[in-house]
């Protein structure tokens, strides 16, 4: 079919349906970080298992977000967002899960409106408006997670979004309209199978290191996950060489510097989502804060973030990828190195300042390492690499919680009767580990750029 590309109301509204889609979604995700304590009080679970209201989300996320191309191919854009939409609202009234599946719709479903329809010469800002309304989530959502845990408990958290989610149905419902050509790809169930086998392997792995030790289950689960992801690459492989559509064309992976960059990226969310579980356990349980105290630690730091989201492709398009994401990757260094340096007399201005740097770097890097991971392939190639990248970075977020909820749950095993103490002691193992994985994020970057030959 010929769509003429036009800014007109039906595009703004349908972007503005599914954005909020979107944005809902990560509020959400971000706003039950802040509940855990309260959570962990009221149903007597351990840190180990109450990271998986985040964490089962994440792992949904990613399993259906590789389903975009081919929803994308075989089903009408209103009937997708109609689809996310019900999905989203069953969740919001049953369960994370259901909600993590409307987001994996839902996400791909805004960009791919905007890069489908938009006016060629507008199509710079729309993808910058898109992405500036998942910046400012997180930044939105500790804060409004914690100011409604602390005055009416953590279940009015969902029945706060529904009239946001409503407005969004209605207004999709009215102005999602089709701009391509419908056909019928075959579906690989067996590649989703694997993925979703292989996923959930990894993410059951990093829950029992919650045990202290690498258990012989944990050494399973991450046999199952290797197994399951090496049946994976085999059968996209083989239904690209039988010419059929594999849920994700593994080509990209043969393109180094693409692939460093994608880890680069991946470690950059793997930080994110650890340090947004960990800082307000920290100060809930350790230095006493409320929740709305607790969840305001991350609010200027994210903000400042969103304000990067319109300036930092900016800075890529006059200095190119390599100052502003290295610049970004340093700064993520240094706030580990602050984190680090001052968690034993923490408080929560210490941390709000400490968190900033982790900010800026953020905001300096995250949208240009994407840029340029995808800049250094082929255009057929494009697609698929944007897929893998946002898979990537779900199944890094959920990793993320899990890894960190695992230390510190572990040291909480641990802690002799002393809770608050334990619970520090873990903080400040997990923020260890991850001032590491700050220095190899900065290593797989640096090595892309130079392998590009930018270096």
């Amino acid at each position: 079919m010929q769509f003429e590309r036009r800014l007109d109301r039906k595009l703004v509204f349908s972007i503005i349906a599914a954005g909020i889609l979107s944005f809902t979604g990560v509020v959400i995700e971000t706003a039950m970080n802040v509940t855990f304590p309260s959570l962990m009080k009221e149903f007597s679970v351990s840190t180990a298992l109450v990271q998986w209201i985040t964490t089962g989300y994440l792992l949904v996320l990613a399993v259906v977000i590789p389903l975009s191309g081919y929803l994308k191919e075989r089903f009408l854009m209103k009937r997708l967002f109609l689809t996310a939409s019900g999905l989203f609202l069953l969740g919001t009234l049953l369960g994370r899960i259901l909600q993590g599946a409307g987001t994996g719709i839902a996400l791909p479903l805004m960009f791919n409106i905007i890069m489908d329809q938009a006016p060629l010469n507008r199509l710079g800002f729309m993808v910058g408006a898109g992405m500036l309304v998942c910046a400012l989530a997180p930044a939105v959502g500790p804060s409004i997670g914690g100011y409604i845990v602390s005055l009416w408990g953590w279940r009015m958290i969902f029945w706060a979004v529904l009239p946001l989610l409503l407005l969004s149905f209605v207004l999709g419902g009215l102005s999602v309209r089709q701009s391509s050509d419908l056909r019928r790809p075959s579906f690989d169930a067996m590649g989703l199978l694997y993925l979703a086998v292989s996923f959930t392997c990894l993410l059951l792995g990093c829950t029992e290191l919650g045990h202290g030790s690498i258990t012989f289950t944990a050494a399973l689960l991450f046999a199952g996950f290797l197994l399951a992801l090496f049946l994976f690459r085999k059968e996209e492989k083989k239904l690209a060489n039988q010419g059929k559509r594999p849920l994700l064309h593994m080509g990209a992976l043969k393109n180094r510097p693409f692939v460093l960059g994608a880890l680069g990226l991946s470690l950059l969310q793997f930080l994110c989502l650890a340090l947004g579980f960990l800082l307000p356990c920290f100060s809930q349980i350790v230095t006493g804060e409320n929740a709305f105290a607790a969840g305001c630690i991350l609010l200027p730091g994210c903000l400042l973030g969103a304000l990067f989201a319109p300036l930092s492709g900016r800075i890529y398009d006059r200095f190119g990828a390599r100052r502003p994401v290295l610049l970004g990757s340093m700064f993520l260094i240094l706030s580990m190195v602050l984190f680090n340096a001052a968690l034993p007399f923490a408080s929560t201005g210490i941390l709000t300042v400490c968190y900033l740097f982790f900010a800026a770097g953020q905001g300096l890097s995250v949208g240009n390492i994407l840029t340029y991971s995808l800049s250094v392939l082929d255009r057929s190639m494009k697609p698929d690499g944007n897929a893998i990248c946002n898979t990537a970075q779900q199944l890094s977020g959920a990793v993320g919680t899990a890894v960190a909820a695992a230390i510190v749950s572990a040291a909480q095993t641990d802690g002799a009767g002393d809770f608050a103490r334990a619970t520090a002691l873990g903080t400040a193992e997990a923020l260890l580990v991850l001032l590491f994985l700050s220095l190899l994020q900065f290593l797989a970057l640096f090595l892309s750029f130079r392998k590009e030959g930018r270096l």
